[in-house]
């Protein structure tokens, strides 16, 4: 299976980039952009590193959590009333936990196949 043909990868890489720069146009404070940054290098390098091997299911369920982790902190880092910022760690925490949990789907069924046909 050809990793770099999964456009769910390639969604969280584009996400977490989004994320990492959305501090140059979004209002923010300090913490909010400190934590879009922080998430979305993180978000990015867990994508490339799916992207570029087969075998890594655990990075996968990885990529769901920093969904989960992007979605909640806007409320755990305080910066819940701040529309823009917010709105897009919101936006960009419900597209990277899906696409986590797609990813890990996909790779179980894949994998379930391969260990039915042995």
């Amino acid at each position: 299976m050809k990793r770099w043909t999964h456009p769910q990868d390639v969604l969280a890489l584009l996400a977490g980039v989004y994320a990492f720069l959305s501090p140059i146009w979004t209002a923010s404070t300090s913490r909010a952009s400190t934590t879009m940054v922080v998430l979305g290098i993180i978000t990015a390098l867990v994508a490339l590193a799916e992207l570029a091997r087969q075998d890594l299911m655990p990075l996968e369920g990885l990529t769901a959590l920093l969904g989960v982790l992007f979605f909640i902190s806007p409320w755990v880092m305080g910066f819940s009333g701040m529309r823009g910022m917010a709105l897009t760690a919101w936006v960009v925490g419900v597209i990277t936990f899906v696409v986590g949990i797609s990813d890990v789907s996909l790779t179980r069924t894949h994998h379930h196949g391969i260990a039915a046909t042995h």
